[in-house]
């Protein structure tokens, strides 16, 4: 009977053994497998999102470990509550970076995707909330807790599947198992951050560490502790964190996210209670078709997908087969050379060529240049302005006024990423161009306003001229069904509410050779005919297939050449370069926007000049350039094709940016940037006063400021920004007349390493602000101007040497620690960055930033955010300012508290700087006014100030003299500093053409 039992108990053991075993197996092929199909990104540039799904689900994985051979291993759980939601919505919170790749000198593919499509990320897929449909699906959030919960009770999964509970079940659990498993093998990369989590007790030994980390490959969350006896990590055991309900995890991820889709906060609607101008024609399934119509935003947008989605169901939308026209098989690619030092006669009948200038927002002076660098009397300019665009739409308009062969579209459209309607743009816009029988163009060139032409315009008509038979589009040259798999060709996408929906799959047409590649071409005038006139079955049913297509731009011009009779005359070649960095420039971009990933191009910097000479095939232009990243690089290049500008030119080094113009209307402006112009505007009266060196019954120097900023740009001075230049009005108190002034502000700075040095030295520099660029490494928020509903990013940079912890605390005005976290920097790091899950409102007032190495200070900067005076672009009033200005709800920014760090971190709290900023909570008005100028005037200095004259809807009743000098004797004339946005700029300044029809 014993015997019985114990072989009973044997067999059961040997079963759950070998249970065991074969879980574990399975468990580390799953993780083989995936493994050997991620993709570093380098080589992508539009389309999958397989790296940011584990990105995403890297941060929020959770998973168990236990102390083991006398030291620790890091423990990791998802963040806490809000924090968890915000880590889920912002997938860009924190990055870490390799060392820069080695870029390719001819890569030039604008758009290609990534090898991991396969592993799509449908994270911006809504849930289904009206029941249980086919279509039901968990939202991002949910999935995540799913996981992580899973993930933390990896052991007792691994339990039931030895009891041997059902095959679904089973192989539910053994998938969070191994979910929770890649985890921790993708958290063992380097640039970790560990976010401190439990609320700290008395002793240093009871406070405990939540981590966050985050990869190119993923991450993971979780805890640690200090030693006693150090302000280091002990090895106490880990707390469980008490997650939210699932409920109130969407309610704060739709408040946060604005739907998942744009920034608006009104959530979908709830997939039962979708309304329509008239039902659906056919029962809606699909988990694509429900996830769009629950986060389109209008009801039109809706009746849209639901039209598109029954018509293709019923088989309507898309053709079946299509006709192939080229003569020859396979795709036609003609080689052809160019040798540039070849002194080649002029060409008997020389190309003209019809550019078309696809622009968007206010870089004026950089599409003016541009224009410049390529502009002949002899070719064409037809410019479209994005219909956002208004300031540069009126530049434009004025630009064409000048010169008889340049024209606006008399039409706009509000093109997109990706969208079908840059593709309709480029349709009706040949279409213009072929009617306009003044215009005897020869080629079709398409620029934005970065691209640059590194070779003269008589080289490249000599070059056009001697191929003016050809096409030239540069195909994605990879395998044809991966590249329609990844591009995503394969999937039916209908634009609205200025988004790309993803509704579903479908089927290439049969017949053709479907073909893509850059969006950037040169074609001749008989293609372009062909393809707007042609109403053959190749034409008609391709415009059919590609107004539902991702990216049309990048495929529809090529598979209609390759199969059209004009096949033989493609050249694969766009005579462009592209300087993609994969590394930088793939972080799933524009998810905003489609329901996809994409990638752009880096710019270049006056490193990369010899790559132009480099080239291996014929390039004529390169892209992307943009003044406010790098002038210098442009300066060389306009050196290098038409010779320098003399010594002294005024305004060489320099680079003005418009941000803001009257005509926009203040509602352009968010409230946080209205405060800071007036308060700038206050800061150049001020220093306008002082210039009279306290006289004080002079009031020639006094001024009234009066209504709202009349522009605002960004200053910058041989590629380091330099501050704010904001126009304004004021009345002269001595005059009673009305001046315009414009005041120069520049930002201090703050950041400093500790005293005496910390003999950490790899920290270069570190830095607090909004909207970080992970591509260009650079805040596109310049200055930093926050307010207390912002989220702020920290950043640092850093220098090589071996793989280290630093440890980043934040602290508010009050000396509360908000935030506290660690990050593991490799040995190859340059730059880290991380958005900390702080609770909203921030409190107004100096914030500083310590970053520590083993609790050893290394170095802080300071930051503002800065109360507001305006709430909906109106004067703040007590309540709202109030609710605005109080910090967070119970002084907490995080759900657990770091006031026990306060006395180890030798960080007071003060009784009397908490009362004062509950005092200056609830001020307004002039009181209101003084408190922002006293902070502003710490982080902000006037340097200068300079008089326009008179409005300029009074200087036509006024003489000429009194309209350009100020009341103001010391005020020096805008037009004549170094500085002022009126100062002259000869690199962008536009003159009649010359007698060899160039203007530069």
């Amino acid at each position: 009977m014993v015997g019985s039992l114990c072989a009973r108990k044997l067999a059961r053991r040997s079963r759950s053994a070998i249970i065991a075993a074969l879980t574990v197996l399975l468990i580390q092929t799953l993780i083989v497998w995936n493994f050997s199909s991620l993709d570093t990104g380098e080589d992508r540039e539009d389309g999958g999102n397989g790296r940011e799904k584990r990105d995403r689900i890297g941060i929020n994985k959770a998973y168990s470990e236990y102390p083991k051979s006398g030291f620790q291993r890091r423990q990791h759980q998802p963040p806490l509550g809000k924090a968890a939601v915000r880590h889920k919505q912002q997938p860009d919170g924190y990055h870490s970076h390799r060392p820069k790749e080695k870029v390719r000198v001819d890569s030039n593919n604008e758009n290609s995707v990534p090898k991991d499509f396969e592993t799509i990320d449908n994270s911006n897929f809504g849930a289904q909330r009206g029941g249980g449909g086919a279509g039901a699906q968990l939202t991002q959030s949910q999935r995540h807790a799913a996981a992580a919960a899973a993930g933390g009770a990896g052991a007792a999964a691994g339990g039931a599947i030895g009891a041997g509970v059902g095959s679904s079940k089973r192989k539910q659990l053994m998938l969070e198992k191994v979910h929770a498993q890649q985890n921790m093998n993708l958290a063992k990369g380097s640039n970790e951050v560990i976010q401190y989590g439990q609320k700290y007790g008395a002793g240093v030994a009871g406070r405990n560490h939540s981590s966050v980390v985050n990869d190119h490959a993923g991450g993971a969350t979780g805890h640690r502790t200090p030693r006693p006896g150090q302000l280091g990590h002990t090895a106490a055991q880990p707390h469980r964190h008490h997650r939210p309900q699932a409920q109130q995890q969407q309610q704060q991820q739709a408040r946060r996210s604005g739907t998942g889709t744009g920034t608006g906060t009104v959530a979908p609607p709830l997939a039962g209670e979708l309304r329509y101008e008239q039902p659906p024609k056919c029962e809606i399934s699909g988990k694509e078709a429900i996830s769009a119509l629950s986060r389109a935003k209008t009801k039109e947008c809706r009746q849209q997908i639901a039209e598109v989605y029954c018509r293709h169901k019923e088989g309507q939308l898309m053709p079946d087969k299509v006709t192939r026209y080229c003569p020859i098989e396979g795709k036609a690619n003609v080689n052809v050379q160019w040798d540039e030092d070849s002194v080649e006669a002029a060409p008997a009948v020389p190309v003209r060529i019809a550019f078309m200038l696809v622009v968007h927002g206010r870089a004026v002076r950089q599409v003016q240049r541009l224009f410049k660098a390529i502009y002949h009397t002899s070719h064409f300019y037809y410019i479209h302005v994005d219909q956002r665009s208004n300031y540069l739409h009126r530049e434009m308009l004025t630009l064409a006024s000048k010169y008889s062969n340049v024209r606006v579209t008399p039409w706009r459209m509000s093109t997109i990423w990706g969208g079908a309607s840059l593709l309709s743009m480029y349709l009706r816009a040949m279409t213009d161009l072929l009617a306009m029988k003044d215009w005897a163009w020869d080629f079709f060139i398409n620029l934005s306003a970065a691209d640059y032409p590194i070779r003269t315009n008589d080289q490249l008509v000599g070059f056009l001229s001697k191929y003016r038979d050809m096409n030239f589009i540069k195909s994605h040259g990879r395998d044809n069904a991966r590249f329609i798999r990844k591009q995503g060709l394969d999937r039916l996408f209908f634009e609205c509410d200025t988004h790309m929906w993803r509704l579903g799959d479908r089927k290439i047409p049969e017949g053709i050779s479907v073909d893509g590649g850059s969006d950037w071409f040169l074609m001749n005038r008989i293609f372009v005919d062909y393809v707007i006139n042609s109403k053959d079955d190749l034409v008609t049913n391709m415009k059919r297939f590609y107004a539902y297509t991702l990216l049309p731009a990048e495929s529809f011009f090529h598979t209609v050449l390759e199969n059209s009779p004009h096949c033989e005359s493609m050249v694969d070649n766009n005579l462009r370069i592209t300087n993609w960095n994969r590394k930088l420039g793939c972080k799933c971009q524009y998810k905003h926007i489609v329901d996809w990933c994409g990638c752009s191009p880096n710019d270049f910097k006056p490193a990369d000049l010899p790559r132009f000479q480099q080239t291996t095939r014929p390039t004529f232009f390169a892209r992307k350039f943009e003044a406010s990243v790098n002038q210098e690089i442009v300066n060389q290049l306009d050196a290098f094709l038409f010779g320098g500008m003399p010594q002294g030119t005024p305004g060489l080094r320099a680079y003005w940016e418009n941000i803001y113009d009257e005509q926009d209307s203040i509602r352009s402006l968010t409230d946080t940037q209205l405060t800071h112009y007036h308060a700038f505007t206050r800061m150049g009266l001020a220093r306008a006063a002082s210039s009279l060196q306290g006289h004080p019954t002079d009031n020639s120097c006094r001024f009234l400021a009066m209504g709202n900023p009349v522009s605002v740009h960004l200053y910058f001075l041989s590629d380091e920004f330099q501050g704010y230049l904001v126009r304004h009005h004021a009345t002269n108190l001595a005059t009673s007349k009305l001046e315009t002034l414009e005041t120069w502000v520049m930002p201090r700075k703050f950041f400093k390493f500790s005293n005496p040095p910390n003999t950490f030295t790899r920290l270069q520099h570190a830095e607090i602000g909004t909207d970080w660029d992970a591509k260009e490494r650079l805040f596109r928020n310049f200055g930093n101007l926050m307010g207390p509903g912002d989220e702020p990013v920290g950043m640092q940079r850093w220098g090589k040497g071996p793989n280290v912890t630093a440890t980043v605390v934040w602290v508010d005005p009050t000396n509360v620690i908000a935030a506290t976290y660690d990050i593991l920097v490799d040995a190859g790091s340059e730059f880290t960055h991380y958005r900390p899950p702080l609770n909203s409102p921030l409190r107004p007032g100096m914030w500083t930033l310590r970053v520590l190495h083993h609790w050893n200070p290394v170095a802080e900067t300071k930051f503002l955010i800065t109360p507001l005076t305006h709430h909906r672009h109106q004067p703040i009033r007590k309540d709202d300012a109030q609710r605005q200005h109080n910090g967070p709800a119970k002084n907490s920014y995080m759900e657990q508290s770091f006031h026990g760090l306060n006395p180890i971190l030798n960080i007071p709290v003060h009784l009397a700087s908490v009362e004062a900023a509950q005092h200056h909570a609830g001020l307004t008005g002039p009181e209101l006014e003084r408190w922002v100028d006293g902070l502003v005037s710490e982080v902000w200095s006037a340097v200068d100030i300079c008089s326009a004259g008179a409005p300029s809807s009074l200087q036509s009743s006024q003489s000429s003299s009194s309209s350009s000098s100020s009341g103001c004797p010391v005020l020096q004339a805008c037009r004549d500093t170094p500085w002022s946005s009126l100062s002259p700029d000869p690199k962008s300044g536009l003159r009649p053409p010359g007698s060899n029809g160039r203007i530069r």
